[in-house]
C-alpha cells in the first residue's frame, strides 16, 4: 500500500478547474512551467464564462489533458499530452507541493507512457524540461527517458516506442506487482486486440507486454489464466468470476470478458497478490484471494 500510485482521468469537472488555479497560483508550482500564465488565464476564463458541470472538451482542444488522481481519488496534479504527427510532447505536474518527494511524478510519467504508445499510438514521447528542474529530470530519466537536446535554459527528455516497449519487457513491474500468461493465451489475446475497440483496450494491450510468458506446462497453479475461476476481494466485497474471452461473457453467471475493467486488471495475477486499480468511476481495491480452477491446472489444455 506504500507504493506510489497514480491514476489519470480525462474527465475534468468545473471542480477541477477551479483546483487547477489554486496550484497555478503557487508560484513553487509555476516556476519551472513555461506556459503557466497562459494556462491559469485559459482557465480562469473557462470558469467565468462557462457554467457547466463537465469541462472536458475544453481542456482537450490542441491536445489531451489528464487529472491525476492518487490511491484515494483525491487530484495530485495533471497530464497534458499533445500529439504532433508521429511524436507527442508531455506536460506533467504535480499540483501540491506537500506531495513532492513521494514519486507520484514518476508514476504518473508511467501511466502517461502508457496512453502514449498504447492508446494515442505515438512513436516518440517528449518532454521539454527546465534547466533547473532537477526533480522532473530526474523523475523523466528514471522512467527511461534520454537526454536529446539542451539549451542553456531547457532540456529536451525523450522515449521512442521502441525503447519504451523493451524496458517494458525487460522489467515489466515497475510500482506494480509481476503478472504472467501463458504462450497460447498471449497469442489468442493477441489476436483478439485486433478485433476489438473498447475504450479501455490499450490496458490490456499494455498487461499483455510487460507479462512474463510461460509454457501452458509450467505455469503455477495460483496464476489467473484465461478460462479460470477465482474468489476475488474488490474493495468489501467477495466476488466468484471466470475469465473469459468477450463472446463468452456473461455477467449474470460472474464470467467477466478479459476487455472488462475487472478482466483486464486480474489477467496474469496470483493467489495473495493485491493492487490497485482504477475503474470508470473510481480506483478500487482488488485482491485474488484464490483460484478455485485452472485449466492448465487441471489439464484443460483446449481451453
Amino acid at each position: 500500500m506504500n507504493k506510489p500510485f497514480i491514476s489519470l482521468c480525462p474527465e475534468i469537472t468545473r471542480a477541477n478547474a477551479l483546483t487547477l488555479m489554486d496550484w497555478l497560483e503557487d508560484e513553487r508550482v509555476t516556476i519551472h512551467l513555461s506556459d503557466s500564465r497562459h494556462v491559469s488565464r485559459f482557465i480562469e476564463q473557462v470558469v467565468e464564462r462557462v457554467q457547466l458541470p463537465i469541462l472536458t472538451h475544453l481542456f482537450n482542444q490542441g491536445g489531451r489533458f489528464f487529472m491525476a488522481y492518487d490511491r484515494h481519488d483525491v487530484p495530485v496534479g495533471f497530464v497534458r499530452l499533445v500529439k504532433t504527427g508521429r511524436d507527442c510532447e508531455m506536460v506533467l505536474v504535480i499540483g501540491n507541493h506537500d506531495n513532492w518527494g513521494r514519486k507520484l511524478g514518476s508514476s504518473a510519467i508511467r501511466e502517461a507512457m502508457k496512453l502514449a504508445f498504447f492508446d494515442i499510438r505515438a512513436d516518440k514521447l517528449i518532454a521539454k524540461i527546465h534547466a533547473d528542474n532537477t526533480r522532473s529530470m530526474k523523475a523523466f530519466q528514471n522512467c527511461g527517458f534520454l537526454i536529446e537536446s539542451q539549451t542553456p535554459s531547457m532540456k529536451s527528455f525523450a522515449i521512442t516506442s521502441e525503447r519504451y516497449l523493451r524496458l517494458l519487457r525487460e522489467s515489466p513491474a515497475g510500482h506494480r506487482a509481476d503478472i504472467t500468461i501463458t504462450e497460447i493465451d498471449k497469442a489468442r489475446l493477441r489476436s483478439l486486440l485486433e478485433f476489438e475497440q473498447p475504450p479501455a483496450i490499450f490496458e490490456l494491450e499494455h498487461e499483455i507486454e510487460r507479462a512474463i510468458v510461460v509454457d501452458p506446462r509450467q505455469v503455477a497453479a495460483d496464476v489467473v489464466t484465461m478460462n479460470s475461476r477465482a474468489l476475488l476481494q474488490l474493495d468489501d466485497e467477495a466476488l466468484e468470476v471466470a475469465l473469459v474471452y468477450p463472446e463468452d461473457a456473461d455477467g449474470g453467471d460472474g464470467k467477466l470478458s478479459v476487455t472488462s475493467e475487472v478482466g483486464t486488471a486480474i489477467l496474469g495475477y496470483r493467489e495473495g497478490d493485491a493492487f490497485d486499480w482504477r475503474m470508470l468511476d473510481r480506483t478500487r481495491r482488488i485482491r485474488i484471494e484464490k483460484v478455485l480452477y485452472q485449466p492448465e491446472a487441471a489439464g484443460d489444455f483446449h481451453l
